[in-house]
């Protein structure tokens, strides 16, 4: 084990060996104002500029790192984590005892932060708050007895309580993402897609492969290969846009559909600038999107929608987001984008976010038809209204085939999918049960191949609606 997570750990050991304390002793311990005093007290010897420091620019190199896979540790007190326990308990249920919820829905609530310490490269990171993370994949994982869940990491999130901390960064970055890659035997839809909306020239989240080990009181446990994910309120805006100062929402509920009639602010969830409650902006891409001149004048109408609206960057997500099938995002569901009110043009801008499901045919009625023969225009009118246009479906057609032709071509593709095959083997294959969601361990590289003919399907899929 590494010295420093000894180290951190040598206290808790010390009252099981020194007093014999039993674990209920040792929770009541931990909460005992003399170990705070002794907890907050600490000295963050391994900060530096570079690493610790808001004033570092994001270090994309070290953090996202391409074709490797690097490891984190979390080293959180056994109280601590117990109460991460608790309360999923009260949010989800018994663990591994099935769907408890009236309802049978997902929780409103997110699990609760603890301060924990995270370990990377021989450096270490003070009281970072963690905490679980997801919707139905986070239920579903829970109740189905599997410790393999999704976090979310906030460096900062205890600086009030440690001083110390003040400001603390991961090489530049605030908050992070680390995705279990549910419900995904090859463990790399969620990069792939990812990558796909950037190499298309859209802005998005970069990603990396880590393994996370998280050690709660015996020692570090292989919890398993996860999917490292920028966060878009964080540094996606701050790196991929001129201005980080717009509006940014993360769309959740029907709100989400752009319905007529669906316009609710409590829906359209603002990441930043939280205070000004102002929603102007994206009210009045739902008012020019239902204006009926669309009908009776589409040129003025696709005038007045460009004015507020980045269309382009819409079609183009559209283009790659229909082509490589991905269900669990608009057109299908409410939720898992997020729009940007880019200062530098005054539009707003289509993000991509959670692409686990992508690339394959999916749940819930499956990811929509090329023409969007399936689509129900009403119930989804940003697709369904763009695509009747001459104008907006000539372009969607452009882009389908550059992305095509280009990025998405399986001879492209099968390359990045044997190269994941080869460095991910080693640490795929070793998950443990009650840590994974594999089967056996062929069922990763036949998740791979399944993703080779995937592609291949989809190519000739656009080739046939292109004629």
């Amino acid at each position: 084990m590494n010295l420093k997570i000894q180290t951190s750990l040598s206290l808790v050991l010390s009252l099981f060996l020194v007093f014999g304390c039993t674990s209920t002793d040792v929770d009541s311990i931990v909460n005992d104002s003399n170990l705070v005093e002794e907890d907050s007290t600490f000295i963050p010897t391994d900060w530096t500029d570079a690493t610790h420091s808001k004033s570092a620019d994001p270090n994309f190199d070290v953090v996202f790192e391409e074709n490797t896979v690097k490891r984190l540790d979390f080293v959180v007190t056994p109280s601590r984590w117990q109460s991460m326990l608790d309360n999923m308990t009260e949010l989800y249920g018994t663990f591994g005892v099935g769907n408890q919820r009236p309802g049978g829905g997902f929780s409103d609530e997110d699990p609760i932060f603890v301060p924990a310490e995270v370990f990377f490269e021989d450096k270490e990171w003070y009281k970072v708050g963690i905490r679980f993370k997801g919707n139905s994949s986070l239920m579903t994982t829970w109740q189905n007895g599997n410790l393999k869940l999704s976090f979310k990491l906030d460096f900062d999130e205890y600086e009030d309580d440690y001083p110390q901390i003040d400001n603390q960064r991961f090489y530049g970055f605030k908050k992070l993402s680390l995705k279990n890659n549910y419900d995904d035997q090859s463990f790399v839809r969620e990069k792939v897609a990812g990558d796909l909306f950037r190499k298309a020239g859209l802005a998005g989240s970069h990603t990396a492969f880590y393994t996370l080990y998280v050690d709660y009181g015996d020692g570090p446990v292989y919890f398993g290969l996860y999917t490292l994910v920028e966060e878009v309120d964080d540094t996606v805006i701050d790196t991929q846009f001129s201005d980080d100062g717009g509006n940014l929402y993360k769309p959740d509920g029907d709100a989400a559909s752009f319905a007529l009639g669906s316009y609710d602010e409590t829906e359209l969830i603002k990441k930043t600038n939280e205070d000004d409650l102002d929603w102007n902006d994206v009210q009045n891409l739902y008012t020019i999107l239902h204006d009926d001149r669309r009908i009776s004048d589409a040129e003025a109408w696709r005038s007045d929608l460009e004015e507020i609206f980045d269309v382009p960057v819409f079609l183009k997500y559209l283009a790659v987001n229909t082509l490589i099938q991905n269900w669990d995002t608009y057109g299908r569901m409410t939720h898992n984008y997020l729009i940007y009110n880019n200062p530098e043009n005054d539009k707003l801008t289509w993000i991509p976010w959670d692409n686990n499901e992508a690339l394959q045919d999916g749940k819930q009625s499956g990811a929509l038809a090329l023409d969007f023969s399936d689509l129900n225009t009403s119930e989804w009118p940003l697709i369904g209204y763009l695509y009747a246009d001459d104008t907006y479906k000539e372009q969607y057609d452009m882009y389908l085939k550059e992305v095509n032709d280009g990025v998405f071509n399986a001879n492209t593709m099968h390359v990045i999918y044997n190269n994941y095959a080869t460095l991910l083997t080693p640490y795929a294959t070793v998950e443990n049960p009650g840590y994974t969601f594999l089967n056996s361990s062929s069922d990763f590289l036949n998740g791979i191949e399944e993703l080779k003919s995937h592609v291949e399907s989809r190519n000739t899929a656009a080739e046939n609606y292109l004629k």
